[in-house]
This record gives structure tokens, sequence and C-alpha cells, in this order.
């Protein structure tokens, strides 16, 4: 059979499976167990947040006055990452308890393949009823885990540019719903993910709108009056996420389940600004993490110790009782909700793989430090498509015309980039200063060396046999001949390159 058979058939069986992963039906016959004491667990992933664009952490200017009461309510986390910067593969990475190398879905919309197993699926077969509402973006081998799933629907658009949803384009329209329709016999899972706030922008969104003139830049970002009014829109689909955490908080309450429910709030990469998502500065990796627990968690407490998204599995297993697989790779950070344990871990792990872009790069981050290794320094450090052809990536552009961007603001447009990059992150938190070459740091470069390498033959990371084609042109942002949706599964591309073969969109003109 053909690598191009191989695609049309895995073209078929995504069409197939669409049909039936819009709504899947549970049985909820009145035969069911009685609900246990296991606690129900909500987890709300939103989209291309950062972790200090919330006033829980410090932003006076966003309104995000649930999450922030969700906060007062729980324990906020200082020190949590993420395993990519990158949509798919950071979730995908999640519901498998792998990192992205090992999950064979690391380059985004890579599907999960039917071989791994999630600890959602674990949860269904130990007795909860499971729920998905809002962005999927897991691959089609997840549903059987789930109960019941409502995912965002698209509306029309050319090959998938700049594409808007049905509803109001925040993705959380059905949580309540998943809620309501739940097993009440059971105790349940939720996963709840926002599209917001991933691009395109929209003006009107709410009510109050953020104003320009009052927003928080970065110093790698130029304050122009276009990028302020990029961010002013980015702070009100913040906003309009933040008021669908509310209902969340306010149906849990109405349906009596507060003091045994847990929620975690996380995102699933940093803003989609440039050098910020798809990067592994702290702008791509780092992520706001609270967690409630009425009934085992000190209200107002913040930790400060490490985790990785890659905890979550092993946790969540551990929060129903279970064991976690022996093949999950992260750690239970259960007894961090004591808030006087010891940490669990010394550092976090991260990689940038494809995403719309050919990236190789991975990081090493301690409470300290920041280590990156850029594995293809010939290619520049170019943002998400969706962020080249929006306002901030375009002021960027005039201003490097006119010889107005700064060195730190400039780091997206060099080529080569540095081999390897080293960052004080407490006394340099917006990582301007690269250390890598700096002889006062040469023992702390050594050591971060070795716990990369460390890492990668302990983990059996290592440089895929080729490169992938860029999915779109980086001066434009507009789809190159390479683009293809539904994304073909890694086992489909690898088995392409080796043939000799390419995989290209018949329909590009």
């Amino acid at each position: 059979m053909s690598v191009n058979t191989l695609y049309n058939t895995f073209k078929l069986n995504i069409a197939l499976a669409c049909i039936f992963s819009v709504f899947v039906f549970s049985c909820n016959g009145s035969n069911e167990d009685p609900p246990s004491t296991r606690p129900n667990i909500v987890f709300i992933i939103a989209d291309d947040v950062n972790w200090n664009d919330l006033g829980a952490y410090g932003n006076d200017i966003v309104r995000t006055p649930n999450i922030d009461q969700l906060a007062k309510d729980g324990m906020l986390f200082t020190q949590a990452f993420l395993t990519t910067s990158s949509c798919s593969p950071s979730r995908t990475s999640i519901i498998s308890g792998l990192y992205p190398h090992n999950t064979d879905a690391e380059q985004l919309s890579w599907p999960l393949p039917d071989d791994k197993n999630t600890f959602v699926e674990q949860l269904h077969n130990s007795g909860y009823w499971t729920g998905l509402a809002g962005k999927h973006h897991l691959g089609e081998s997840v549903n059987d885990a789930f109960d019941t799933i409502y995912e965002m629907q698209w509306k029309d658009a050319p090959l998938g540019l700049d594409r808007r949803l049905v509803g109001d384009g925040s993705g959380c329209d059905e949580w309540i719903k998943l809620l309501r329709s739940r097993n009440k016999n059971k105790p349940f899972f939720t996963w709840l993910a926002s599209f917001d706030a991933h691009r395109p922008f929209s003006e009107g969104i709410i009510d109050d709108p953020h104003r320009p003139e009052n927003v928080i830049l970065p110093p790698y970002h130029p304050d122009t009056d276009s990028v302020r009014k990029d961010y002013a829109l980015y702070y009100d689909e913040i906003s309009r996420m933040d008021d669908y955490v509310g209902k969340v908080i306010d149906e849990l309450e109405n349906q009596g389940v507060t003091d045994n429910t847990i929620i975690l709030f996380i995102t699933d990469n940093g803003r989609a600004f440039p050098r910020d998502k798809t990067t592994l500065y702290e702008g791509g990796i780092k992520t706001p993490w609270i967690i409630k627990w009425p009934s085992k968690i000190k209200p107002g407490t913040t930790n400060d110790h490490l985790v990785s998204s890659i905890d979550i599995a092993p946790t969540f297993m551990k929060f129903a009782g279970l064991e976690p697989l022996s093949e999950f790779e992260g750690k239970d950070f259960t007894p961090l909700l004591n808030n006087d344990s010891a940490p669990i871990r010394d550092q976090i792990y991260a990689e940038d793989h494809f995403h719309d872009f050919e990236d190789y790069t991975r990081a090493i981050r301690t409470t300290e430090y920041k280590y990156i290794k850029n594995f293809y320094p010939d290619l520049p450090n170019t943002p998400s498509a969706d962020i080249i052809r929006d306002l901030t990536w375009k002021s960027m552009l005039s201003e490097k015309e006119k010889n107005l961007l700064n060195e730190a603001q400039m780091r997206c447009f060099i080529i080569p980039r540095p081999t390897e990059e080293l960052y004080d992150i407490a006394n340099d938190p917006n990582e301007l200063n690269n250390l890598a070459l700096n002889e006062a740091h040469a023992n702390i470069l050594t050591d971060m060396r070795s716990r990369l390498k460390k890492m990668r033959n302990t983990t059996n990371d290592s440089l895929p046999i080729a490169r992938t084609n860029d999915d779109f042109f980086r001066d434009t942002g507009l789809p190159t001949k390479y683009r293809l949706r539904p994304r073909p599964s890694k086992d489909i591309m690898m088995k392409a390159m080796l043939a000799g073969e390419e995989l290209i969109n018949p329909d590009f003109e």
C-alpha cells in the first residue's frame, strides 16, 4: 500500500470518527453504582495564556476575578511548567503522562496513537463518569475514554486559516451543559478546554474592553500602538474565559459537590506572541497552576516548588485512589498539597518540536537557572503562523525596518541562533542576558549540559531522522504545499520520509 493510499485511508477514518466524536453517549441507567467518596476532578485548560497575565499572578490590569478567587480558595503554584510550548503536543503529553517525544504525537496536530494509555481511560475504567467539552486537539483515539464529548465546532474557512467557531468563539460554550449531563450516580472527571485566548482575536467580545494604554508589555515586545491594541484584545479573551471559569464554579456549588471536587486550572502553553508560544522561554512553557480542593487544601496558600504538566496524570490517578501506570514519566504531586513537604523534583524538562515551522529545542529549568539547547540554530525563532499574520509581528517587522528594535526584540529574527543559552532566572526573569559564554557561569553551564544529556538518555530523546517541511511561509504566514488537514499521523509521515515521498496538498495553488 502506498503512503498516499495510507493517508487517504487516514482521512476517511478521521471523517468517520468525527461523526461520532461530536456527541458520545454513555449508558445513564438507574442501576449504576452509588457515588463513592472518591473526589470529582474538574480539569480546566486555557489556550495560549501566560501565567503572568492573570490577576492572581500580579497583573492588576487584566480582569480575571473568578480565577483570582479560585486562587484565594485554593493553592497557587509559582513554579509550574509545561513539557512543551505547543497546543496539541502539550495536551497529548498531559493525558498520556509522557514527554512529548515519547507520545508519538510530538508535532502539532499529530494525533495520539491508539497504543498510548491515558489517565482518563483509567479513571473511566475504575468507575468515573468522564466528559470533555471545548477544544479537543488530542486525536480520535482518546474518544473511547470519555462518556460524553462536546467538541467545539468550526465554521468554514480556507484551509483552516484564522477560523471562527460556532457559538461565541470562546470554546467554553458547552462546559456547563457537560456538567449538567453527567451521570449523577458516579464520581466524575471533566476536561474543560477553552479556545480563548487563541488567535485570531476579535473586537467587542466583552462589554468593557481593556484599554491599550493600560496593558503591561514585556521588554522583548516594542511599545507601539499596534502591539498595545493586540495585547488589549488578548486580555479581552482572557476575561471571557475567566467568566466561564466562574460559571463552572457556580454550577458545582449549585449541584452541591464543591467540597469533594478538585479543580485544577492551567494553560496549554504561553501567550500567542513572538518569543512566547512555541519557544522554551518562560513565556512559552511556564503556566498558571491553581488547584482548589476545599476538604483537603488550605485556602489562600502559595507553593514555590517545581511541578511539571507531566505530573498531572499520575496525580489524578492518585486522587482517584488508583496506582499510576508504570509507563507514566511524571511524579505524583499530592504531597505538595500539604504545603510543608519537600520538593518532588529539582528540575523540569521541556521540548520544542515542529509547530507550523520546523524546530528542535530542549530546555532544563531549575529553581535558579534555565538552559536551552538549540539543535537547529540555522533556523530563526519564528513564532507560529497565526502570530505572523497579526498585529504584533507586523509591527515588529515595521520597527525592524526602521532599526528601532532592541536586542531582545530582535531575537526572533537572528540567524544563526546561539546553540546554547543560559539564564539566571532569579535575576533575569525575562531571559534577556545569555550567560552561556560567561566564564563566571562555566560550572553552572557544565552542570546544566550534564542534566540535559542525562534526561535525553533516560527518556530516549533523540534527533528525528529528517527535518519536517514548513507548513507555512515564514515571511507571510500563508500555507505552503506541505500543509495538510487533517494532518497525517507520525507513522504515515515517517513512512513517507523513509520511502522518499512528499506528502503534498493536491489543492494547493
